[in-house]
């Protein structure tokens, strides 16, 4: 038998957050199998919005920024520390920030994780998008104030096999 290979930092990363994923994907799978999906949606965002304080000031911690996100640069430097650990590679999505109190998110055209897995196991239609809803709960847990265009409540991915938006900030 062989030692097990040592794994790279980006690799421990993306086990972690596709194990993660799966967690979570298997619990709102469950959800929706013992309750249907208007209960699975409800709790999936229950669960979001409570997990979103604790897991912002974790990671403001963890990075050393606690009570720093008071400014539009704070919130980039915050996203770029952040995403390498939270947004890997596997989900396909584009985070940038195209003009001074904006970001803006873009997944690969028909390429969602959550698109594809909620697709897979036949709600696509009805499932209302958990992704989008974390971002705002990161953002409400910072105090931020914004506005998203497109407001997002079911799958954008569904409707159009793209998924598209800004954020606004407003940070007087």
């Amino acid at each position: 038998m062989s030692a097990p290979r040592e794994l790279q930092k980006e690799e421990i990363i993306d086990l972690l957050n596709r194990c993660w994923m799966t967690h979570d994907g298997m619990w709102f799978y469950h959800c929706l199998k013992n309750f249907g999906i208007e209960k699975a949606n409800e709790l999936n965002k229950a669960a979001i919005k409570s997990l979103a304080p604790m897991e912002i000031d974790r990671i403001t911690k963890a990075l050393g920024l606690e009570n720093q996100i008071e400014n539009f640069q704070g919130l980039k430097d915050f996203f770029a520390a952040a995403s390498p650990l939270l947004i890997p590679a596997f989900m396909n999505i584009t985070i940038s920030f195209p003009k001074e109190n904006t970001l803006r998110w873009q997944f690969e055209p028909g390429n969602c994780f959550a698109y594809k897995g909620i697709k897979r196991i036949g709600v696509i239609d009805q499932y209302e998008c958990g992704v989008i809803y974390r971002l705002q709960c990161w953002f409400d847990s910072l105090k931020v104030r914004y506005n998203v265009t497109p407001q997002v409540l079911r799958c954008l991915m569904r409707e159009s096999g793209l998924c598209e938006g800004e954020f606004d900030f407003d940070f007087k």
